[in-house]
């Protein structure tokens, strides 16, 4: 199966993302985590009982599937086989151009191992679902371990699908379980080149970018021909597995019958910090549309408090009186949090 990506050309000449071999187990998370670029561990989960089934044969991995089946009910995403696999917008962006709902995972897993060798196949997809939840015991041969860190554990199956070019604020290990995977990747200073699209409408939670990465339409986005340039492509096969650093953009192909992924996400901060993507979204609302002259300002501020602070900004107040000018530890956060609860409700 030929990937989207090569029916135009514009990628021919893309970097590819640097590789090592390497087994989970063999190579801290910490280490991995140091890589300030995308990094493809190739062979990484080779080793996974669920790997080896899928390298086997399709009867042998849904039998081996069928172990963990207990009969949850899991949110899926169906459309036609004319969508090529793309999950995306509907025509006038009021909506996804999938339908969505529930069914048994056991109904779900019947219809990808049926429908998903058609050519071409229908949209079948069941995205970033809790491993736990879906396949109780499935980790109990099938996991990476982390140690102290507790990641989020997802799984990712469904027929041949194109997910839009999307970036998330974890880091994040994506393990190949069946089938093939290619992703497109681009570094967060592109995203000026990706014609990102609405932030409170999209298809999983995060914004995505709306170029069809089948066919760019490069008169409607120009600039995307500079983002190609920055890009870097990883096609990983069962059992590797790819290290996606924060906030990089990532546009994800799954090319044959049947895909299976597995992937873990964690931050290296507390938990209780929050996410930057709230203050952006309430930077656009409070400062965006400021006078020039007032924005400036609020942009010294945020380089003075935020970006470039040394601690000079709080020296001269008394540990007991910094509050949030100190270290943001949980009481400080609970208090914040209440303070910021109580200005945006008046």
């Amino acid at each position: 199966m030929i990937c989207a990506t090569d029916r135009t050309g514009l990628f021919d000449n893309v970097l590819r993302v640097r590789e090592i071999a390497c087994r989970h187990g063999d190579t801290p998370i910490s280490e991995i985590a140091s890589a300030t670029a995308p990094l493809i561990l190739r062979g990484y989960v080779r080793d996974w009982p669920a790997v080896e089934a899928a390298r086997s044969s399709g009867q042998d991995l849904a039998d081996y599937l069928a172990r963990f089946d207990h009969g949850a009910v899991v949110p899926i995403s169906a459309g036609a086989a004319e969508l090529d696999g793309r999950l995306y917008y509907n025509d006038d962006m009021t909506g996804m151009n999938v339908d969505r709902g529930n069914a048994t995972f056991t109904m779900f897993l019947d219809r990808v191992f049926r429908f998903g060798p058609q050519e071409p196949p229908p949209v079948i997809y069941l995205a970033s679902t809790d491993v736990d939840e879906v396949m109780p015991g499935f980790r109990a041969e099938n996991d990476v371990d982390f140690g102290a860190l507790t990641p989020l554990r997802s799984i990712w199956i469904g027929t041949r699908s194109r997910i839009a070019a999307h970036n998330d604020l974890p880091l994040n290990i994506a393990c190949v379980v069946a089938g093939k995977r290619r992703f497109t990747l681009f570094p967060p200073d592109q995203t000026p080149n990706l014609y990102v699209g609405p932030f409170e409408l999209t298809p999983a939670g995060r914004p995505i970018s709306l170029v069809d990465f089948a066919a760019p339409d490069l008169e409607r986005f120009p600039r995307f021909s500079e983002a190609v340039k920055h890009a870097q492509i990883a096609d990983l096969e069962e059992g590797d597995a790819l290290f996606i650093p924060s906030m990089w953009w990532h546009h994800v192909e799954a090319t044959a019958a049947v895909n299976i992924l597995v992937n873990y996400w964690w931050r290296t901060v507390p938990a209780h910090l929050g996410t930057p993507q709230d203050v952006l979204n309430h930077a656009m609302m409070t400062l965006r549309d400021l006078p020039p002259d007032e924005r400036a300002i609020w942009k010294h501020m945020f380089e003075h408090y935020v970006f470039d602070t040394d601690g000079s900004e709080r020296e001269h107040i008394p540990e007991r009186a910094r509050g949030i000018l100190g270290p943001i530890t949980e009481d400080v956060t609970r208090r914040v949090r209440a303070f910021l609860v109580a200005r945006l409700n008046r």
